[in-house]
């Protein structure tokens, strides 16, 4: 989110464009990093889109099962996990070993 109603949005064409929140979904849908959005490419400006619907994780799913999204898109990802990256090493140790105390 940048403010006033705008937020980066990656597109699955590869582009980074500017998105701007319609009025009809301002204060009542929360669009949050990570999140799978419909977007509507101005004709008059290719580097703003306006944002026009938010997809709830099992309508992103059925679109993915459709072949509306391509293979690679993450479903149902906070910016906690996109900033955590792909790290195979799943190691839950904490470094608190129960034994010593």
């Amino acid at each position: 989110m940048l403010g006033n109603g705008r937020c980066e949005c990656f597109c699955f064409d590869g582009v980074t464009r500017l998105g701007h929140i319609r009025g009809k979904m301002r204060k009542k849908v929360w669009i949050t990093a990570g999140d799978i959005i419909l977007v509507a490419k101005r004709d008059f400006q290719d580097e703003k889109v306006d944002i026009v619907h938010k997809y709830t994780a099992d309508e992103a799913r059925n679109l993915k099962q459709y072949g509306e999204l391509p293979e690679n898109a993450r479903i149902n990802e906070t910016a906690v996990d996109m900033a955590m990256g792909d790290d195979k090493d799943d190691d839950d140790d904490l470094g608190i070993s129960f034994d010593d105390i």
